[in-house]
């Protein structure tokens, strides 16, 4: 049997953003892993590996996923480059940070609650999030 390599068992970037499309509308809505798996007659270890994108969503089961969570299957494959998987395509570092983050609990909270902040209350975060940033920088 032929030795494959790391890259050839690292998930397809398209898997990986479907499934992270997933995730962040299932934490959106405030909908547990053990939910949604109960809604697709599937167990939560399951809905796990599609969020991390190792195992691909068929196109059924995108469908249901998005039935429940109320969205078009489309919703799944916005922002995906169309690069994706070409020779050359590299998400930005910081790209993949801002991303990463806004899958987190923490990223999806603060993005649905600091648009409810006026204006003045935003910038004053803000400011609090640089100082904060730039002490860590200098420890």
């Amino acid at each position: 049997m032929p030795d494959t390599d790391a890259a050839d068992r690292s998930p397809n970037p398209i898997d990986l953003h479907v499934g992270a499309r997933v995730r962040m509308r299932r934490k959106f809505l405030g909908v547990s892993q053990e939910k949604l798996a109960d809604a697709l007659g599937l167990t939560f270890q399951q809905v796990q590996k599609y969020e991390r994108g190792t195992n691909r969503i068929s196109a059924s089961k995108l469908f249901e996923i998005g039935r429940f969570l109320q969205a078009p299957p489309g919703y799944f494959f916005e922002g995906l480059n169309e690069n994706v998987g070409a020779p050359g395509f590299a998400e930005s570092e910081s790209e993949q940070f801002v991303h990463g983050f806004l899958m987190t609990g923490e990223g999806i909270e603060l993005a649905t609650l600091f648009p409810k902040l006026s204006g003045r209350q935003r910038r004053r975060i803000l400011e609090l999030v640089r100082t904060l940033a730039d002490e860590d920088r200098e420890d």
